[in-house]
């Protein structure tokens, strides 16, 4: 966020008193900073100190904080003979400007990055009311485990003798989620939810090329109501995205899904329950009609929880499955 005008170049981590943060009588009576505090900027009152300190202000880049005339960090001579840098990297090459980075401290990047961490809410705070992609409660114990060196540490060129324990963790992660999702194979290669999305669409892609549909299959259905990153990922594959319409109940409109279908569909993304939280009743209808068509049925899980162990996607119809296993 770009800072109000008159606090633009304000250290709000040096204007604010210690005893702002605690919320005393203290810090009613604390003096706003000084234009040398501020390095010329306009002053602060004392409520405005308080608000930047709580995260409630408007908040300063971290290149629009206090610069420190030193210029940053002062690192240790090198302990080897010094060479002109005229004689490494020809004049040319060399920038001769500054690259303008900031030089603010290490406490004031902490207070500035802690200040913004105070405006985001968490699950610290209360529940996320949202329909999908909703972030859970991962129990500390699970944080733990995942954060040992033998997985955080793990490299990929390691011998196998000395990763048979996280292969093992691999292998059975992937026949509990074939047995959940009702799908026939199982890849832990994306690293993220979308990345999910992007591969289970190259996938699809991969299907229509080999049966000779590859070019003119370049249109990806995106209900009104599933996850809001289904579109994107279809753009970033070389896809069309075109929205289908819900009715007022917040279902898939059986009547505008048919008219968009066609030999040029190459699949349907769908999230079940959606974005409202609803289950999609004319799931049976949805597949059926897709599978006519010749194109596939993408499986958003990012509302996954709210089936397991009731319903499978795979008994569903669903072909291709992405899940966001941090959920």
């Amino acid at each position: 966020m770009s800072p109000d005008p008159t606090t633009t170049g304000v250290d709000t981590v040096a204007g604010a008193p210690s005893s702002a943060a605690s919320g005393t009588g203290a810090a009613a009576e604390a003096p706003a900073p000084t234009p040398a505090a501020t390095n010329g900027a306009h002053s602060m009152t004392p409520g405005d100190v308080r608000a930047h300190a709580s995260g409630r202000g408007p908040e300063p880049l971290l290149t629009e904080l206090r610069h420190h005339p030193h210029g940053g960090p002062q690192l240790p001579p090198t302990g080897v003979p010094e060479r002109d840098l005229g004689e490494i990297i020809p004049d040319h090459l060399r920038r001769h400007s500054a690259l303008g980075l900031p030089t603010t401290s290490e406490p004031e990047v902490l207070r500035h990055f802690g200040r913004l961490a105070r405006r985001t809410f968490s699950l610290q705070q209360g529940l996320y009311p949202l329909g999908s992609c909703t972030m859970k409660y991962n129990p500390a114990v699970n944080e733990a485990l995942a954060r040992l060196d033998g997985f955080a540490q793990i490299h990929p060129y390691q011998p196998e003798d000395t990763v048979q324990g996280a292969l093992r963790l691999i292998f059975e992660l992937e026949t509990w989620l074939q047995e959940i999702t009702g799908m026939d194979r199982i890849s832990l290669q994306p690293a993220a939810g979308a990345h999910g999305e992007w591969t289970g669409l190259r996938v699809i892609q991969a299907y229509h090329r080999e049966r000779g549909e590859g070019a003119q299959r370049d249109t990806v259905l995106v209900p009104d109501s599933a996850h809001g990153t289904n579109p994107a990922s279809a753009t970033l594959a070389g896809l069309k995205a075109v929205t289908v319409k819900s009715t007022p109940q917040g279902l898939v409109d059986l009547d505008d899904y048919r008219s968009k279908l066609g030999p040029h569909v190459a699949a349907i993304m769908l999230t079940n329950p959606n974005t409202l939280g609803l289950f999609e009743r004319d799931i049976q209808e949805i597949q059926r009609l897709a599978h006519e068509a010749g194109a596939l049925l993408y499986y958003d899980g990012a509302n996954l929880n709210a089936l397991v162990g009731v319903v499978r996607p795979g008994d569903t119809g669903f072909d291709v499955v992405h899940l966001n296993l941090h959920k």
